[in-house]
């Protein structure tokens, strides 16, 4: 028995390096014994002479790529079983070129779901990393500094580094795990196998985690199991919104019977009195100054362009500097915004409004409206089910929007969501294809386009709550940055 020490750290080459040696020398997987590093089963290493010599005869094996990828995979894993099941295919594809593509073969089952688990598992590095800002070493004060502690099953830092350097470029971090460290320090990125401790650290960014997660929760579609599922229980107890589930859970029947009494949405008894006095003009035309943005939204109270008018409550016009140097574009208003006449004031505006302060923009710097002005909806019982404008509205209602546009001369133009993004571009492709990018417009300025901070609230799981809240974060970054460097800054 071909006993076989590898420190298991989840690298391809090192074990695809002696199993090519161990293939040429016709070495059968039942003569070996693969063996991983421990405190007490130090790595002694080998040299070629260590390995039995070329058998002579023995042609190169070319392996598929498949396998390349699922060995790459299934080696950052932390079952000892791995390499002795990564051999067996490999000695079994010499003579069944097809092998893995047989799912019904127990070796290739066995390996994919190696593989499913630390797909899981990298996915779940990704949605809940949570970095905690530290004082930053950066002698000009130009990059913050983060670290971040994760409990992975697998070995998979080395593996997910580059998606976090990638994700969180313009500033420093250390994510340190039981089972080894990754470091960025906007130059290099630097990985340890040495297992790290945990860090007592905590940062304002706590509460703006469980501010967030307190608001999507929605007890009227508390599924435990599917929550457990996306969210389980191993990684609570370093997600400073998990000491909020069990009261949530606790709560959730009252909860819902509380939403239900409060649910009617219908516009109260002042609504057709408003509409009233919308059409008699509480103030003439003349008394604005023509060509302002004072005149243009006192014209827009009557807008009767669309049938979206008949059952709004009001136009709901934007609002902010009539010189801001960024202006946000979302989809339309939603009841709390048609009931008040304000835009971005109900639930996706205060995560919007939590976002921008965590990043440090004020709200109050911007100019804030819609691609559309009035509020769309379905009336269902006592409420009023939002219902997304389609093309007709939104090229009739471009003409308001196109003025704001000319009488503000906003710099930077950010769209967000799909609707946002057609109204201001005609562009019909995905918005993952063009989020995050600086397009130039016709008008001169830049658009930047990401998702509505609605899109957030949809969301059905914890996990991808979590992913994509960090995306709209990093996002709001990107414009805080590009904000600094060609607009007056709004920053507090």
């Amino acid at each position: 028995m071909l006993t076989i020490k590898l420190q298991g750290r989840g690298e391809l080459e090192e074990w695809r390096s002696a199993a090519r040696s161990l293939l040429m020398a016709d070495i059968a997987p039942s003569e070996i014994s693969w063996n991983v590093e421990t405190d007490s089963n130090p790595v002694l290493g080998f040299g070629e002479d260590a390995l039995p010599a070329p058998k002579p005869g023995i042609q190169p094996i070319h392996v598929p790529q498949a396998f390349v990828d699922l060995a790459q995979t299934v080696l950052c894993h932390s079952d000892p079983m791995r390499f002795a099941l990564l051999y067996r295919l490999l000695w079994r594809i010499r003579s069944e070129r097809q092998l893995l593509g047989v799912i019904s073969d127990p070796d290739v089952i066995e390996a994919r779901q190696l593989e499913k688990s630390v797909r899981r598992d990298s996915h779940k590095m990704k949605a809940f990393v949570r970095f905690k800002e530290v004082p930053s070493r950066d002698p000009l004060g130009q990059r913050r500094a983060f670290i971040s502690w994760f409990e992975p099953d697998h070995f998979i830092v080395a593996r997910m580094a580059p998606f976090f350097k990638r994700r969180f470029f313009d500033m420093d971090w250390v994510i340190a795990t039981p089972k080894g460290s990754a470091a960025w320090d906007g130059e290099e990125l630097t990985l340890s196998d040495e297992p790290a401790e945990k860090p007592d650290i905590r940062d304002d960014a706590d509460d703006l985690w469980r501010i967030y997660y307190a608001n999507i929760f929605n007890p009227a579609r508390l599924k435990i199991k599917a929550m457990t599922a996306e969210m389980p229980k191993k990684y609570w107890k370093n997600l400073p919104e998990a000491e909020l589930i069990p009261d949530l859970i606790a709560n959730a029947e009252a909860k819902v019977r509380e939403m239900a009494a409060r649910a009617a949405s219908q516009p109260p008894a002042f609504h057709q009195r408003l509409q009233e006095r919308m059409a008699l003009g509480q103030e003439p035309d003349s008394i604005f100054e023509a060509g302002s943005l004072a005149a243009l939204r006192h014209e827009a109270r009557n807008c009767t362009r669309c049938d979206l008018h008949c059952k709004a409550t009001q136009t709901v016009f934007g609002e902010g500097p009539a010189d801001a140097s960024v202006m946000f574009v979302g989809e339309q208003p939603g009841d709390h915004e048609d009931l008040a006449g304000r835009p971005f004031i109900g639930p996706a505006g205060r995560v919007f409004n939590q976002v921008l302060g965590e990043v440090g923009l004020d709200r109050e710097a911007f100019y804030l409206t819609n691609a559309v002005k009035h509020f769309k909806y379905e009336p269902r019982g006592k409420k009023r089910i939002h219902q997304k404008p389609n093309q007709a509205e939104i090229q009739q209602c471009r003409w308001w929007l196109t003025r704001e546009i000319e009488l503000v001369k906003p710099k930077l133009v950010v769209a967000m969501g799909a609707t946002a993004y057609y109204a201001l571009t005609d562009g019909r492709e995905k918005l993952e294809h063009v989020r995050g990018r600086l397009l130039p417009m016709s008008s001169g300025c830049m658009l930047f386009v990401t998702v509505h901070p609605s899109y957030l609230l949809r969301l059905p799981d914890d996990a991808t709550k979590s992913r994509e809240l960090a995306r709209f974060i990093d996002d709001m970054s990107k414009v805080r940055l590009w904000m600094e460097s060609f607009c007056r800054s709004p920053q507090r």
